[in-house]
């Protein structure tokens, strides 16, 4: 796989998108200290990947994709709390844990190929 651009590479692209849902969804949330922790999180994904890229070395990339990993793994835990404090509709919930998981995966992907 060779990227130009950060913004060629598909984890980042849905990454973005992902955080664009959970801006949108939770702007109107009063519960200020959870919607800033899921926004971070959902952002440190799409701005690792960035950095990392922007780095220029495999190893550097590969340790800023183990983080956006990471910030994976909060998002979908934050999802989790969100369903259940009902902040969140079940099908959002759904779908956005489920652009998550494809993210993670693709993460593991592209470490594996570095």
């Amino acid at each position: 796989m060779k990227f130009n651009r950060f913004e060629d590479i598909i984890a980042w692209q849905k990454a973005k998108e992902m955080t664009v849902s959970i801006y949108n969804l939770f702007d109107l949330n009063k519960d200020y200290s959870f919607k800033d922790q899921i926004q971070r999180a959902s952002v440190s994904i799409m701005n690792n990947i960035a950095e990392g890229f922007e780095r220029k070395s495999n190893n550097e990339f590969k340790h800023f994709l183990f983080i956006a990993k990471g910030s994976c793994g909060e998002v979908r835990s934050m999802l989790i709390l969100a369903k259940e404090l009902n902040k969140l509709e079940t099908d959002k919930a759904i779908r956005l844990t489920s652009l998550c998981e494809e993210i993670s995966k693709m993460l593991s992907g592209l470490i594996k190929t570095l």
